[in-house]
Order: C-alpha cells, then sequence, then structure tokens
C-alpha cells in the first residue's frame, strides 16, 4: 500500500539533520506495517497530480496555522474534500488534524487557554494513552460528519473519525522525546511560557503509547472499502 505524506512544515534544521524530517519520522514510526511512502512537500506546492495517486494520504504538523494566508492552503482543502468525496483515506496529525476539520466544515482557533506540549494523557473512549504534544491552535467545534474519538480537559477535540473517510489527532505520534527537547530548545523560547516548557521537560521519559497510535494509523489505512 503507496502512503502519501503531504509534508506541510519543515522540522528546525539543527533536528532534522540528526532526527530526519517530518516524513521520516512517520515513515519510521510506520516502518513495521509493510507501507511504502511517497513525499510530497505540499508547503513548498509540490502538490499529487491526482488523488487517487496514492493508495492513502497523511497530512504531517506544522508550525503554520490552518486559518493563515499560504499559497498552499486552499489548494490542500481541496485535495483533502476530493479524497474524502472519493474515499481515499486520510490521515491528519496536528495540522493535519486541524486542516482535515477546517476543509470539512469545523473550525481551528487559537486557543485562548494556551499550549500543550511534551507527554500529554488522552482518553481514547476509555482508555488512557500518552502521546506528545506541540500545539496551540486546535479544533473548537468538529464537523457534523466526525465523531470524538479523544479527548481530555485541555483538548476536546483530540481525535476524531470520518467514518472510513479520515482517522485524525491532535497530538504527535511520531515525536519522540528527544525531538521534543529539541523543540523546546530552538522554537519554544519567547513563544511557549516557560512554566509550560519547564512542565513538559519534566514529563519527558513518560511512556508514551506511539505504536497503539501506529498500528490505529495501519488499521484504518487497510480498513476495506468499497
Amino acid at each position: 500500500m503507496l502512503i502519501g505524506i503531504l509534508q506541510t512544515g519543515l522540522a528546525p534544521d539543527t533536528l532534522a539533520a540528526e532526527m530526519g524530517d517530518y516524513p521520516d519520522m512517520f515513515a519510521r514510526l510506520l516502518r513495521d506495517e509493510g507501507f511504502t511512502f511517497r513525499t510530497y512537500r505540499v508547503v513548498d506546492m509540490e502538490f499529487p497530480a491526482d488523488v487517487h495517486e496514492c493508495d492513502g494520504w497523511l497530512i504531517t504538523g506544522s508550525r503554520h496555522g490552518v486559518y493563515e494566508d499560504h499559497p498552499f492552503i486552499k489548494p490542500l482543502e481541496a485535495l483533502i474534500r476530493t479524497a474524502y468525496a472519493e474515499a481515499v483515506p486520510l490521515v491528519g496529525i496536528c495540522f493535519g488534524h486541524q486542516i482535515i476539520a477546517q476543509a470539512l466544515g469545523g473550525k481551528v482557533e487559537r486557543y485562548e487557554k494556551g499550549w500543550s506540549v511534551g507527554p500529554t494523557d488522552y482518553d481514547f473512549n476509555g482508555e488512557t494513552l500518552t502521546l506528545n504534544a506541540w500545539h496551540r491552535d486546535q479544533v473548537v467545534e468538529k464537523p457534523a460528519m466526525a465523531d470524538v474519538v479523544a479527548t481530555n480537559g485541555f483538548c476536546e477535540n483530540a481525535a476524531l473519525v470520518y467514518g472510513d473517510r479520515a482517522f485524525t489527532v491532535q497530538a504527535h505520534p511520531e515525536f519522540k522525546d528527544e525531538f521534543v527537547d529539541g523543540l523546546i530548545k530552538t522554537r519554544g523560547k519567547g513563544v511557549v511560557p516557560d512554566a509550560v516548557m519547564q512542565a513538559a521537560g519534566a514529563r519527558l521519559g513518560t511512556p508514551i503509547h506511539d505504536q497503539t497510535i501506529a498500528r490505529r494509523i495501519a488499521d484504518f489505512f487497510r480498513t476495506p472499502r468499497g
């Protein structure tokens, strides 16, 4: 199964040199699932010619906001709507989670209560899973066709399922602790409050359930569709 990775942002150069860019992280996360991958740097306006060019699409995180005026936003929303209409499965992570929601009628905002950073607990339908987070924006109104499958007290719409069409997660199952620590040191200062970064740093090393989400992503992609 060929998965197209739609890259919407770039990891900091110093971290990418050591740990790879976002597509590399997803390839590692899903390395045991038997997929092949093709990357499209949509952030640089590199788009597939057709929504059926790959068997499924995975939209990465980004430092950009989905509500910002970047050239790639509108064409990416159009691709999402086409994939959804034609039952080509979509997975969205962080920015990907948000832009799928926005493209399909939801609302994304810069959250008034601030940032979520580092190991964070989520209720996945009664099962507590810990994943690394790095976001201030979040989905504040989900699309009508989406069901909430994960939540916590800070992020109501932490994961959404759109039937067999899309599965999206606000957190970052692809982020290892080392990368979060690097983000704290490279992108956090002056942006994320010191107290939030200190609390996140104190939780680094908490076991995260990245492979649980990897299996759910893989199972979603492999779901039979008519």
